[in-house]
């Protein structure tokens, strides 16, 4: 029974999460979390604007603390008044972590523009799940776009959440992805955030190291069974994975790459401003759209193992420990 209970949130998580995705209607703790870093940020551009190095290391610890905080005190409540219904609670919890079903949604959006002749409709799209500036990008630079950040956000968005939750709960998920949105955020390389937002980007590239090359391992293991090639995948991921100023992103963008046979990465303009990148993979044949498709099916295969992984380990090493 305590294997079950133990399990019981990761595999109620990922059923909401295929079944729902990520409706705009209903309220999202990572959209408050959001809200919390900007007004931090704008506190401490405030009152610590000649620390702003400093400021940022305030600003993550307080919004990490509040993250797990609340989500911890409010699952002692609910396992105190019953094991189910914390494990319940604790599974709704866990949903809101997991984005395979909003990635997919999301990136299939600009799928579909594509495929209607929408290009103004498909740089809407592809601009709602990018940090880079759509309006310059043409069709073969929109359906890049849309494939890396399935590639990379698998990771992100899917695999490295649940990796934390095998081992803590929705606690521990909650400070991943809490850290993961201040990167996302604040964490920039520019003028504006180079200090407020540096602390937050180290740490979150701490916090996806392992995540994204056992992810990318994934993603080669899963590529034949979903039509695509996994020993090229892992190929182009030992000699690509480096190719990127963040030491985790081309983890698996590489991966993908590679299982596709297409050239990923290379220069995008962010804030107006370009900035210069190599090329991931190797451009075996033209991008087409339908490659969003099997980045998603890429991306499903791969998170399916690393739930297989996460269950194990939540399951028999906590529930062991439950015992």
């Amino acid at each position: 029974m305590n294997y079950f209970i133990a399990a019981l949130p990761l595999l109620l998580g990922a059923a909401i999460d295929c079944v729902l995705g990520d409706p705009y209607s209903l309220p999202h703790p990572i959209r408050l979390i959001g809200k919390l870093i900007s007004l931090l940020e704008t506190l401490v551009r405030r009152r610590m604007k000649s620390h702003l190095r400093s400021g940022g290391v305030f600003l993550a610890l307080t919004v990490l603390l509040i993250s797990t905080a609340v989500p911890f005190l409010l699952l002692i409540v609910c396992y105190s008044i019953n094991v189910i219904f914390g494990a319940v609670a604790e599974g709704i919890m866990c949903y809101y972590l997991m984005a395979a079903r909003c990635l997919r949604d999301e990136s299939m959006k600009v799928y579909r523009a594509v495929k209607r002749g929408d290009t103004e409709g498909a740089r809407k799209a592809v601009s709602m799940i990018v940090g880079r500036d759509t309006d310059v990008l043409d069709e073969t630079g929109i359906i890049k776009a849309a494939v890396e950040t399935v590639a990379e956000n698998t990771s992100d968005g899917v695999t490295a959440p649940l990796m934390y939750m095998s081992v803590g709960g929705a606690v521990l998920g909650f400070f991943y992805k809490a850290a993961n949105t201040m990167d996302s955020m604040i964490g920039y390389k520019n003028e504006k955030y180079a200090d407020i937002g540096r602390f937050a980007a180290k740490l979150d590239d701490v916090l996806n190291y392992i995540p994204s090359r056992l992810t990318a391992l994934a993603m080669t293991a899963a590529a034949p069974a979903v039509g695509l090639n996994g020993k090229r995948a892992f190929r182009i991921w030992k000699r690509d994975r480096r190719k990127h100023a963040s030491p985790n992103s081309a983890q698996t963008e590489a991966a993908c790459a590679g299982a596709l046979g297409v050239q990923l990465a290379g220069d995008a303009y962010y804030f107006g401003e370009l900035h210069k990148k190599e090329f991931i993979g190797d451009p075996v044949r033209a991008i087409e759209n339908e490659d969003i498709r099997r980045a998603n099916n890429l991306m499903y295969a791969g998170s399916a193992i690393v739930f297989a992984a996460a269950l194990f380990v939540r399951a028999v090493i906590v529930g062991g420990i439950l015992c």
